[in-house]
This record gives structure tokens, C-alpha cells and sequence, in this order.
């Protein structure tokens, strides 16, 4: 009968330990699952802003892809001048460096801005994304000169296969400028009107990873056809 009244007693030390143990959650340590739900917990559900994020990526993996498949139709194609002229009479290396001093700087500035947005100071993030797109614009505007410039050579698209693949390559990536640039407008009057909503923090955030990877993706490109290109 003493063992049993000893199971039963309300003051078991056992059972008081396995009653602390069900109101935290069944852990008995009180580290429960993340009560936000930001992923942050033992087998807590992801936040937006990561799966947002993922899903980001695989769009950026996905148009990666396609940027590789038009570099290796360039690299097979670069050859292919019909007579015309090659990168070596055609590419100014010094307006191109120009451009990517440009580009790098804009980078830059867009992780300043993210910085600034993180700690939800308004006046430095709207400088941080008006200096990115200035220098943005610069890039596509020398990028528009050096387009121009061939044409009037003579040099353009329809002039060679090499010409074609060149302004194919090269006009995408600035086609991804162009609607970097209208999406940074846009983001900059979101947040004047609407301020840190998590959902613009959200999109803010793609537009950095979409802006960085232009960065990454031109980097290639100078390397590939300006500086490769200009040596043949």
C-alpha cells in the first residue's frame, strides 16, 4: 500500500517533472517550437521572407540557364564574322570598363540600401536604390552608345552570325537592366507611400538578389566577350 500511495502522491517529484515537461510542450526544456513560426525553432515552419527567397533562386537558377545557353551559342558563333568585323575592331575596352565600374558600384550601393532597410531607416535606403539606379542607367545608357556605334559602322546584328549572337547576349542583359531599373522605381514609391511593410521588405529583397545576379551574370560577359573577344 506505501508503494502505491507513493505512485499516487501529487507531490512525486517524477510526475511534477512530467507535468513541467506537457506544458512546455512535451520537451521539458521550454524550447518549444518557434512561437512566430519564422523556421527559427525546433521544426518550426519557415517564415515569407525565406520561402520567398527560395523560390527567388530557382526563378534566378532558371534564367541563368538561359543566359548559359546563349553563351555557348556565342562561343560557338564568335567565329562565325562572314568577312565582317571581329570583337578586336569592334569592342572598346575602356568604355566597356566604364561600364562595369558602373555596374559594380550599383551592386554596391543596392547592398547599402538593404543595410539601411534592415534597420528601417527610410532616408538611407531611398539613397541607397537612387544611387543604384543612376548608376544603372549609366551602364545602360554607354551600353546604348556602344549599340549605336556599331550600327553606324555597319556592325550590326544582320552584318554576321557573330554580330547576332553578340547583340543577342549582350541586349539581353541589358533587356534585364531595363526591367531591373523600371522595378527599382517602383519599389522606391512603395516605400515612400507605404513605408516597412514585411511584404515590400519581401520584395525588396528579390530585387536585390535579381540586381546582384545581373552583376554576376555581366562580370561573366566582360570576361567571355569583351576581354577574350578583344585579344583574338
Amino acid at each position: 500500500m506505501s508503494d502505491a500511495h507513493a505512485i499516487q502522491s501529487p507531490h512525486d517529484p517524477h510526475r511534477l517533472g512530467r507535468a513541467a515537461g506537457d506544458r512546455s510542450g512535451g520537451h521539458g526544456h521550454g524550447h518549444g517550437h518557434d512561437h512566430d513560426g519564422t523556421g527559427s525553432g525546433e521544426g518550426g515552419p519557415a517564415g515569407k521572407r525565406i520561402i520567398v527567397g527560395y523560390g527567388f533562386w530557382i526563378f534566378l537558377l532558371s534564367d541563368i540557364i538561359m543566359f548559359s545557353a546563349i553563351f555557348a551559342t556565342y562561343a560557338v558563333l564568335q567565329g562565325a564574322t562572314n568577312g565582317g568585323p571581329g570583337g578586336a575592331q569592334l569592342f572598346d575596352l575602356s568604355n566597356v570598363a566604364i561600364e562595369t565600374v558602373c555596374l559594380l558600384l550599383s551592386s554596391f550601393a543596392c547592398g547599402l540600401a538593404m543595410i539601411a532597410a534592415n534597420v528601417r531607416n527610410l532616408l538611407w535606403t531611398q539613397i541607397g536604390l537612387v544611387v543604384t539606379g543612376l548608376l544603372g542607367a549609366a551602364f545602360l545608357g554607354l551600353e546604348l552608345k556602344e549599340f549605336a556605334e556599331m550600327i553606324g559602322q555597319g556592325a550590326g546584328p544582320q552584318r554576321s552570325a557573330f554580330l547576332s549572337a553578340f547583340f543577342t547576349l549582350v541586349g539581353c542583359h541589358g533587356l534585364h537592366v531595363s526591367v531591373g531599373l523600371l522595378w527599382l522605381g517602383t519599389m522606391m514609391a512603395q516605400l515612400w507611400s507605404k513605408g516597412f511593410r514585411p511584404a515590400i521588405l519581401r520584395r525588396l529583397l528579390c530585387f536585390s538578389l535579381f540586381w546582384h545576379a545581373l552583376d554576376i551574370i555581366w562580370v561573366a560577359l566582360f570576361t567571355i566577350v569583351y576581354l577574350l573577344g578583344a585579344g583574338q
